[in-house]
């Protein structure tokens, strides 16, 4: 085969394709939120509990938290905190997304940081995701 027609088959139409949102994989994102009140202990171990998680079982990104914090209303109250955490498995990783929603809120300091999970398309999942990516 000459050079041209090389040239030819690599220019043309049939082996091009668009790297268009299609090919992309779908991801299913979950969010949980604790609610730890004043209790900044509390909130920092679930913060080293966390990152232990992403460490010792490589989740990388599939994890990721943040701090909601809220200026208290009285003088002498601490802090109101709340972890945002962002499950954040593809497609053919469902059972993995099913199992850290179940064991996260199940062990402390979560359980007593009244757990609640948010999955995508229930009610407040996109202000819930825009509030995540603002903090």
């Amino acid at each position: 085969m000459s050079c041209f027609h090389t040239m030819r088959l690599l220019t043309s139409p049939a082996w091009t394709f668009s790297f268009g949102a299609d090919i992309l994989p779908y991801v299913a994102q979950s969010y949980l939120i604790f609610d730890f009140g004043a209790n900044e202990p509390a909130a920092q171990q679930a913060r080293h509990k966390l990152e232990g998680w992403k460490q010792a079982f490589r989740l990388g990104n599939k994890i990721l938290f943040k701090f909601d914090r809220e200026a208290p209303e009285k003088k002498n109250g601490g802090e109101h905190v709340r972890i945002l955490v962002r499950l954040d498995f593809s497609d053919h990783e469902k059972l993995s997304c099913q199992r850290w929603l179940g064991r996260i809120p199940s062990e402390e300091p979560f359980k007593s940081a009244e757990p609640r999970a948010v999955r995508s398309g229930e009610d407040g999942f996109a202000s819930l995701a825009e509030r995540f990516d603002s903090l």
